[in-house]
């Protein structure tokens, strides 16, 4: 997040095109346009992504009730005809007890430096808790918070969250429900007036860039949240290893042999389920090959988490 007179994202975006040698001064400005980065940060389960997803209005980033499910920055572009926003999904901050929760935490941390606004999503139903205000002193007090899942608590519950942050620094207060998408109209106009004047760095109807591979390898792992038991969400990782399309095949890793038939299911039927679940996401004819293997501890591992991208 900038001060006023500061160096934008959307600047140093621009220095990089032009020193690459992709910029050649072909970007414009429309007058009065508006662009720039908002990062949608805080604890694990706090409904990041479901934002993310209302705010387009289309599915860029997975969901789940379990914990981390996001692990990598993803970008989703709002196109509107007087600006265009790109929000950067982080994964939950929260204390790590692996390799791969540190470099998560680094991965949303790292994101805060690159932006022009940070939203700080709290759970309204579970209060500001020490994980939020350690969340909120990363940021430096110069967040917008974002008391989310205002539909699953009382009114006087509410009132009483954002009493007890008034005092914690934060630059603007946004109640909402990013699943019902109450009050979220008013949180994107607030965002729109905070972005720079700049150019569209994404094509129109360009909603994300996360690659397509990676996509299929993350709707498999969405599908696999909904059917695997509580103990195996963090040690469950897809990636795509083979793409002729409409032929796609998909390992799914896990830690150890004795979590291999619990992703499997009897005769196969978790795997059938999830291949199924997939496919009606994708263009017809796709086919869906999903194959599990044995990554002893990959959590915890530097190569195996290299090889996987986290």
């Amino acid at each position: 997040m900038t001060d006023e007179g500061d160096e934008t994202a959307a600047d140093r975006l621009e220095q990089m095109l032009s020193e690459s040698g992709l910029g050649g001064g072909t970007v414009e400005t429309p007058d009065g346009f508006r662009s720039g980065f908002v990062a949608l940060v805080g604890r694990p389960n706090v409904g990041k992504s479901t934002l993310l997803n209302q705010i387009l209005g289309q599915k860029v980033s997975i969901v789940s009730d379990k914990p981390q499910t996001t692990r990598t920055q993803i970008r989703g572009v709002l196109h509107r005809e007087d600006a265009q926003v790109v929000f950067v999904d982080t994964p939950g901050i929260h204390k790590p007890r692996t390799l791969m929760g540190e470099r998560l935490n680094e991965r949303a941390i790292d994101s805060l430096s690159d932006v022009d606004v940070v939203c700080l999503l709290v759970d309204a139903a579970g209060g500001f808790g020490p994980g939020d205000r350690l969340v909120a002193e990363k940021l430096g007090g110069r967040a917008v918070l974002v008391l989310n899942k205002c539909d699953r608590a009382k009114p006087a519950r509410i009132a009483e969250q954002l009493t007890e942050v008034a005092d914690e620094g934060f630059a603007e207060f946004f109640p909402i429900s990013a699943r019902t998408g109450e009050g979220v109209d008013e949180l994107v106009e607030f965002l729109v007036s905070r972005m720079p004047e700049g150019p569209r760095w994404y094509p129109e109807g360009e909603l994300s860039d996360v690659p397509e591979r990676a996509r299929v390898a993350e709707l498999v792992r969405e599908e696999l949240l909904r059917t695997a038991r509580q103990e195996l969400p963090h040690s469950i990782a897809t990636k795509v290893t083979e793409w002729e399309w409409p032929r796609v095949r998909v390992e799914i890793l896990v830690e150890r042999e004795s979590q291999k038939p619990i992703v499997i299911g009897k005769k196969g039927a978790v795997l059938k389920e999830v291949g199924t679940r997939v496919r009606k996401q994708l263009p017809e004819g796709a086919y869906i090959e999903l194959h599990v293997s044995v990554d002893k501890d990959w959590q915890s591992r530097a190569d195996s988490l290299d090889r996987l991208g986290y």
